[in-house]
């Protein structure tokens, strides 16, 4: 938890870039970039290997890009509202906004793909990712969606044997507090239970809860690996991360560097996608040398879940209009 006096830090430092974008003396213009990921996330080193070099070198310097990583600059939620009054620049952001543009939930729906490279291909080379983000423009005026990237999928862990769907029944999860992942753990069988993140590590090691959904990235991020002994690799949610621009500052650049900083922002969400999947195995293949049993299901277990939470399908269908048929557009892509 932050302080008072990083808090009034992160506010000074927000406050401190309100008009950035604004040429320099020497004709240089800065591009604030922020996001709450650390600098080892898949989105973060996209960002620091692709858009900085990219932007920088196409406009021969004449754009400067700076970053703010680890929620430097804020939480989701302020990185958000900064881009969208123009104190910032570009920002990553996720769940910080469902509530403002409820579509995003489909980020949050369980076994959207048929795997992660089908996730891939819907959100970087798609008529799907094309149209939300035209819609989000029509949601919000003042903002740009620039590329769609990667959270991560996540996986069910477990102090207790957590090796088939049976398993789940009456174990104790934490899972995030909103009816979709509360609903998953409710329809698989399990107790599940709501924890602040922060609080994550501490319920696991005095066993308040017996496991937690995250991404394998997190739980080797956290450490979380060392007080949870099994990993269902179920990939049941694979979340976006939208990296959003203010759109007054990219109407205002020329229109060259407008392309050069949507250029780069398309393939920094493909480097950020690949990246993440193609690390993947080395993940797991950490999780099994530190103990972790990792088990993968089969596409009968896969198809046995879904089944199973078909209740909370036809929940989350009736009472959002617009679901069944952005469900249906996404299982169309190939």
């Amino acid at each position: 938890m932050k302080t008072s006096a990083s808090l009034l830090t992160a506010a000074a430092l927000v406050a401190s870039l309100t008009g950035c974008g604004a040429e320099e003396s020497d004709g240089t213009t800065t591009i604030t970039l922020a996001n709450i990921w650390d600098t080892k996330h898949p989105m973060s080193q996209a960002i620091e290997d692709v858009f900085v070099e990219e932007v920088e070198e196409r406009s021969d310097g004449a754009l400067e890009v700076k970053t703010f990583h680890g929620g430097t600059l804020g939480t989701e939620n302020e990185l958000w509202d900064s881009v969208r009054n123009g104190s910032l620049d570009i920002a990553v952001v996720g769940s910080g906004m469902n509530q403002a543009y409820p579509k995003m939930l489909i980020s949050d729906w369980p076994f959207l793909y048929r795997d992660l490279e089908h996730a891939q291909t819907v959100w970087t080379d798609s008529p799907v990712a094309e149209d939300l983000a035209d819609d989000f423009h029509d949601q919000f005026s003042s903002t740009y969606v620039l590329g769609w990237g990667p959270n991560s999928a996540r996986v069910f862990s477990s102090s207790r044997p957590l090796e088939s769907v049976e398993d789940f029944e009456g174990q104790r999860f934490r899972m995030p507090g909103n009816p979709i992942h509360l609903g998953i753990a409710e329809e698989l069988g399990a107790n599940p239970q709501v924890i602040p993140f922060g609080e994550l590590f501490t319920a696991l090691e005095t066993g308040v809860v017996d496991g937690q959904d995250n991404g394998m990235v997190t739980l080797i991020g956290e450490a979380l690996y060392e007080v949870q002994d099994y990993v269902y690799e179920t990939n049941h949610i694979t979340a976006v991360l939208p990296l959003v621009t203010n759109a007054h500052f990219l109407d205002e650049l020329p229109a060259d560097q407008q392309e050069i900083v949507r250029s780069a922002a398309a393939k920094t969400a493909e480097q950020a996608w690949s990246g993440y999947v193609g690390g993947i195995d080395e993940e797991r293949e950490f999780l099994e040398e530190n103990g972790v049993t990792v088990t993968r299901p089969s596409e009968a277990e896969r198809q046995q879940m879904i089944d199973e939470l078909e209740p909370l399908y036809q929940d989350l269908y009736a009472e959002h209009e617009w679901a069944e048929d952005l469900v249906a557009d996404i299982d169309a892509v190939e």
